[in-house]
């Protein structure tokens, strides 16, 4: 196998900018981020301490952010409290493993913000308050979600973001309410490409590389526009640097997510990520769950039941989610199924980079590729299918007749060639995929 080229990154820290002219002002800033960049590698990479360790740190790291530590803003819990109407149940807009999410507006500002109150109990829900607020205060993209600040007064630990007007992925896809319409292709592409691209930077602009390890339907949110943003940087990683090729790692994430080497092995790559991916375009484009105890045995698990979908292109359309109706480009659908199986590739090295999925899918979401424009090439398309159809009939008639004028006795029958399987053979299915532990 041919060996990628290492590809030139940039950093997200000013400090790794090389620049001779960079004034005392700007130096003394690159000073700062490259401390806020060496003290976020050191704590999101803190899980070789022992458990009393690292609750020490987490401890001393928590109470160095009531200090202004962080450039982010922090809020008091009585700001929160009245922004959220003393955190209404009727605010509440989502609930989740570590805390709950409500709906609140900030008279100050006059923005209406979405706030993530993480369940004091335990140990865990600390170390992830942390991390993402480390990730979000240094991390910036159009496609990952903005972090407005925090709160950690005493023992609350309270996430304010930027509030996304359609909730999430999940909600449009696999939570469908019966009064709402159901996302068309060109959205779901839009969606699909918006996801990629937040993923992207992650992984080759941010310096050193992010892995962000739970990325689902639900941690995808959508604005007024239907633009996707990347939430919930809990389980995030640092990548490898270095000669390193991997990261060990606890196994975490959700279930039908998590690629199998990762959960075989605890080796953590952004091939990793790119696994995740494909299971969401799969998602976005079949309309089913990843995993689905609600259907039949051999349907439950959305990859091991498209895997031999995806090895006959015939029946690509089979896996197209029934409330299109049909309303997709042909094409697309081929591309964005050839998109989604390259991502599930069982051996990570095969993986496209996050890169080449983007440009993959910056096509489909064109307009020209989402069917917008491009109808009338479809229908000409699927005309010239059926029109081939039709000739290889034809030719089969015309072979009948010839084969029985000249054999008037029919004594051994007519024989023709069926090329039932188009020279390939289906034969091959993939071995089904292990579960997750």
């Amino acid at each position: 196998m041919t060996k990628r080229p290492k590809r030139r990154k940039m950093g997200c820290f000013a400090c790794c900018m090389s620049d001779p002219n960079v004034g005392s002002k700007s130096l003394k800033k690159s000073i700062k981020e490259y401390g806020d960049a060496k003290r976020l590698a050191s704590f999101v990479n803190i899980s070789f301490k022992s458990d009393g360790s690292k609750r020490r740190y987490i401890a001393e790291e928590i109470a160095k952010m009531g200090k202004g530590s962080i450039p982010a803003h922090v809020f008091t819990i009585g700001e929160l409290s009245a922004a959220t109407n003393n955190f209404n149940h009727e605010a509440l807009i989502g609930e989740g493993g570590f805390g709950r999410v409500y709906k609140g507006h900030v008279e100050k500002t006059n923005n209406s913000v979405a706030v993530k109150r993480l369940d004091r109990n335990g140990f865990q829900g600390n170390r992830e308050f942390l991390v993402e607020v480390f990730m979000l205060s240094l991390l910036h993209h159009t496609n990952l979600v903005n972090m407005v600040g925090y709160c950690c007064d005493g023992d609350q630990r309270i996430l304010v973001y930027e509030y996304m007007a359609n909730g999430s992925l999940e909600d449009h896809l696999l939570d469908l309410a019966p009064n709402k319409k159901p996302l068309d292709w060109k959205t779901r592409m839009k969606i699909a490409e918006g996801a990629a691209r937040g993923l992207e930077y992650l992984h080759d602009t941010a310096n050193p590389p992010v892995i962000y390890r739970d990325f689902k339907a639900s941690n995808i949110l959508l604005d007024e526009d239907f633009n996707p943003k990347l939430s919930d940087f809990g389980l995030a990683k640092l990548g490898p640097t270095g000669d390193k090729t991997h990261v060990s790692t606890r196994v975490m994430g959700t279930y039908g997510y998590c690629a199998p080497e990762y959960a075989l092995t605890g080796q953590l790559t952004t091939m990793s990520d790119v696994y995740s991916f494909g299971v969401v375009l799969l998602e976005i484009i079949t309309g089913r769950r990843v995993i689905d105890n609600s259907r039949p045995t051999e349907e439950q698990n959305l990859v091991t039941w498209a895997q031999p979908l995806l090895k006959d292109r015939r029946k690509f359309t089979l896996m197209a989610d029934p409330l299109l109706e049909g309303n997709y480009p042909i094409k697309g659908l081929y591309q964005a199924l050839a998109v989604a199986a390259m991502c599930l590739q069982e051996e990570a090295t095969i993986r496209p980079l996050m890169s080449d999925v983007v440009m993959a899918l910056e096509y489909l979401s064109d307009k020209r590729a989402a069917g917008v424009d491009g109808d009338e090439e479809d229908e000409d398309t699927n005309k010239n299918e059926d029109e081939g159809e039709e000739e290889e009939e034809e030719e089969e008639e015309e072979e009948i007749k010839d084969t029985t004028s000249s054999d008037r006795n029919r004594s051994g029958g007519i024989e023709t060639d069926h090329d039932e399987d188009n020279g390939e053979s289906n034969g091959k299915t993939t071995k089904k995929e292990e579960d997750i532990q």
